[in-house]
């Protein structure tokens, strides 16, 4: 995937790699490599690649996004039926099909919610709900059965031509899940920094989830199921917002910005965003564009430490502002996060904190802590703190180098100061860990840090600060679900194959068991015997895979591993946990929930 191309809509990606011949859709992946490495040269709405020294290939994206086949034109002999024109809408990142802005809010402000086609009780409307939930079950499953290293551009178009049918049925959550899927793939296939297996492992979760459950709902779970194409503005009357602190957006789907974030006189949240399809280089830009609400001038670093006055607000469900016509906003005051109204934010135990999270709240933790030094691990340094008692991992929120993330986590370790007041948000697992987003500074507690977004000195810690030594952190007794999680882990990486070659190690499933998860020895063996189920005609060739059984199996294993992990998070942090909603990243379609 090339950030340097412009979006691409799914239904595009799937007409151009539909309409090549079986000759060319087998170069089609040599075709994404060696495009990928061609420079592209963008000027306004249009993007130009060089193919060679006399061809060049030409996207154009009004809006900021291909919503078009023919704005994808080659000047090859074989156009427009070359491999060049599929090829590029391949590489690009996916873009969403509703008239959108960025990635987390697929939906024009204050525009009202999209209502479907059709009634749940028309039967025309089942049959063809029930039509698209096969078609993107059977998708996914060809994808997760080839997994990532073998779910290479046709397979990707396939799925998102079933996104797009969903999309058409009214379906917008399981075609968002779908394009997520793909998304995920395409960026462990091109090495990107920012792709987590966990992230793809749960994408791919949620979209056979959804597609499961769809055919069979009715009343309130349908219209969950169902989603919505866009989120439904409200009037809010006047609002008095004090800023808390900004974040930067990087994303793998190409797009960037910052969101700040705000609160009311009662605790409430509310957000301002500017994401748009870019790089690094746009997320940190965007911290001090103006924010787009009424006239104010306040960039987005501002409104962190700053405050505003808005009347005639529109909030979505998820409290973001709108920014409609009617939107009036004005700079006010903002106050320290040890002045009242954000010190109510901190007085909230870190345990209700995390179980609201845990079903289904914001993920945003308000913590008070003490630092206690840094801890190594593979993916770099992490920094442990002590929270009333419990040892809690803190650890960067992008590893991008063009972000400042990874140096002021570094610095703020060696800050030697006492009680420190942070935001962090939940990364659910066995031991208590978040990703730190701001932080008090380490010589003003009247001041913050944007630990994304603002760059700490070494002249900015007290005198005498001193790094403390390294930290090994403390081994617990861990319940060995790792067993199943690796297993539905190898799966979406390396496909079928990798479990039926590999087997089920001696002892995992008596492990298990032992340690009274019998349900997920149960859930590991079938998944073995799901994955070695081949079989063969008369002749002895082997039969075409049932990749529904696989998919099945699969799914029933990565359901249960994600809900016993939530169950080992609520107890790490004292927290409670019920229902099937968790914490996850800005801009999850959330589609297990």
């Amino acid at each position: 995937m090339s950030p340097d191309l412009p979006p691409v809509v799914p239904s595009v990606t799937a007409e151009l790699v539909g309409a090549l011949p079986p000759r060319l859709r087998k170069r089609l992946d040599a075709g994404v490599t060696k495009l990928v490495a061609r420079p592209a040269v963008r000027d306004g709405d249009t993007v130009r690649i060089a193919v060679d020294d006399d061809t060049d290939l030409v996207l154009h994206a009004p809006g900021g996004a291909v919503t078009r086949a023919d704005a994808i034109r080659c000047g090859c002999l074989l156009a427009p039926d070359c491999l060049h024109r599929a090829a590029a809408a391949s590489a690009a990142p996916v873009a969403d099909e509703a008239p959108a802005g960025d990635p987390e809010k697929p939906e024009t402000p204050d525009e009202p919610e999209t209502a479907p086609a059709a009634e749940a009780g028309d039967d025309a409307a089942n049959a063809g709900r029930r039509a698209a939930a096969r078609a993107v079950s059977d998708a996914a499953a060809a994808v997760l059965e080839a997994g990532t290293d073998g779910a290479g551009a046709v397979l990707q178009a396939e799925l998102l031509h079933a996104a797009h049918t969903a999309r058409l049925a009214g379906l917008p959550r399981l075609s968002a899940a779908a394009v997520a899927v793909v998304t995920g793939v395409r960026a462990a296939r091109s090495g990107d920094p920012g792709y987590r297996l966990t992230d793809l492992a749960g994408a791919l979760a949620g979209v056979l989830g959804v597609a499961h459950r769809l055919p069979h709902a009715t009343g309130p779970e349908l219209t969950d199921l169902r989603g919505t194409a866009r989120q439904p503005y409200r009037p809010d009357g006047s609002l008095r917002l004090y800023g808390l602190f900004s974040e930067p957006v990087l994303t793998a789907t190409g797009y960037a910005g910052a969101v700040t974030w705000t609160a009311d006189a009662e605790g409430r949240l509310y957000t301002v965003s500017d994401v748009a399809p870019g790089g690094p280089a746009r997320a940190t830009g965007a911290a001090d564009r103006a924010v787009r609400i009424g006239d104010t001038s306040l960039t987005h670093r501002e409104l962190s430490r700053a405050g505003l006055a808005v009347s005639g607000a529109t909030v979505s469900p998820t409290g973001r502002l709108g920014a409609g016509a009617g939107v009036r906003a004005v700079r006010a005051s903002g106050v320290a996060w040890r002045a009242e109204p954000l010190d109510r934010l901190w007085a909230e135990p870190a345990a209700e904190q995390v179980s609201r999270a845990l079903n289904g709240g914001r993920d945003l933790l308000f913590l008070e802590v003490t630092p206690v030094g840094a801890v190594r691990e593979t993916a770099g340094d992490c920094l442990l703190a002590d929270c009333d008692g419990l040892s809690v991992l803190l650890t960067t929120a992008h590893d991008d180098p063009s972000l400042p993330c990874r140096e002021n986590l570094r610095l703020l370790a060696a800050a030697g100061r006492g009680r420190l007041r942070i935001v962090a948000r939940l990364v659910p697992g066995p031991f208590p860990r978040a990703l730190l987003l701001a932080a008090e500074h380490p010589a003003d507690p009247d001041a913050r840090v944007d630990l994304g977004l603002d760059r700490l000195q070494h002249a900015d810690l007290p005198g005498g600060a001193v790094a403390p030594p390294d930290r090994v952190l403390p081994a617990g007794d861990e319940a060995p679900l790792h067993l199943l999680r690796r297993r539905v882990h190898q799966a979406v990486s390396g496909g079928r194959r990798v479990l039926a070659f590999a087997g089920d190690r001696p002892g995992d499933g008596a492990r298990l068991r032992r340690a009274g998860l019998a349900t997920a020895g149960d859930l590991l063996d079938d998944l073995h015997a799901a994955a070695a189920d081949r079989s063969r005609d008369v002749f002895g060739r082997l039969l075409p895979a049932d990749t529904d059984r696989f998919g099945r199996s699969w799914l029933a294993a990565a359901v249960y591993t994600d809900a016993v992990e939530r169950a080992l998070c609520a107890d790490a942090w004292g927290a409670t946990a019920t229902g099937a909603g968790g914490a996850r990243p800005p801009g999850d379609p959330d589609p297990l929930r």
